[in-house]
């Protein structure tokens, strides 16, 4: 585990392996953590895993206000040069998901393959948009406890909750040690974001989109519709999982994303450090 400062900030991340990179940005109201299956299978498996903390989130700084997906997107790139990383593969979950594909919007000549999970492209609604603003003031005026009690079947399903309680206890755990400031920031961020819908199609690498079949806030369909937009990518239902099958169901999703990764591994070229 490192801190690094960049861009007026400090990013807490992890970097474990070597090989090809393969950066994984976690979702909301989540950290880095959420990535560990991820981050001990595939360091070991030849791949230099980084697993960032937004800032707002985990060990990063915490800024007020809003923060947008443009912001998280150049905070990554920004910690990817200081790391002397130049073309990778880049995967996120959720909001990760959502700044996944900003990042490829900002950066595409830097990415090699996207891995897009539980995520939805198009831009919010007005309803959406009224909500995440809602919620970022209930949860400056309240704080983390009693949204992330409410929230949690939601985000872990309900009977992975009764059969996994380690799981349950590790998502709950993240949701109440993150910063209500950190986390109403990209919740107003986030409800202006882009619409992305348009851009799927020109998506110009490989592309694994995952969805959890009992997901609750990003359906099958949902996913289905990312998939058929952008050529050639692949989709992978993660059965009896929630909206975080990384952590319900690790095996699957592990087998599913490296069975994407060998077949990138002989075509994607060896890591170059940046000067």
């Amino acid at each position: 585990m490192s801190l690094v400062s960049v861009r007026g900030i400090t990013v807490g991340y992890t970097e474990q392996g070597s090989g090809q990179p393969l950066v994984l940005i976690h979702g909301h109201p989540f950290d880095r953590s959420m990535w560990q299956p991820q981050v001990d299978h595939f360091a070991g498996a030849g791949w230099r895993v980084i697993v960032p903390d937004l800032r707002g989130y985990g060990e990063s700084t915490v800024i007020p206000g809003k923060t947008t997906l443009e912001t998280f997107a150049r905070d990554i790139a920004s910690l990817l040069d200081h790391l002397g990383v130049a073309g990778h593969v880049i995967g996120g979950l959720s909001m990760g998901g959502q700044i996944v594909m900003e990042y490829y919007r900002l950066f595409p000549q830097r990415v090699r393959a996207l891995l897009l999970a539980d995520t939805y492209a198009a831009a919010e609604t007005e309803h959406g948009r009224k909500e995440r603003n809602d919620t970022a003031d209930y949860l400056l005026r309240e704080g983390m406890a009693s949204f992330a009690t409410e929230v949690l079947p939601r985000m872990v399903a309900p009977r992975n909750i009764a059969t996994m309680p380690a799981v349950a206890d590790h998502v709950l755990a993240m949701m109440l040690r993150t910063s209500p400031e950190g986390a109403a920031a990209a919740l107003r961020g986030r409800a202006e974001r882009r619409d992305y819908v348009e851009m799927l199609s020109q998506v110009a690498v490989p592309t694994l989109v995952v969805v959890g079949s009992d997901d609750d806030f990003t359906s099958a369909n949902d996913a289905r519709f990312i998939q058929e937009r952008i050529p050639d990518a692949v989709l992978a239902i993660i059965e009896e999982a929630g909206h975080m099958p990384n952590l319900e169901r690790p095996g699957e999703f592990n087998a599913t994303l490296e069975s994407f990764l060998e077949q990138l591994r002989a075509d994607i070229p060896k890591p170059r450090t940046m000067p």
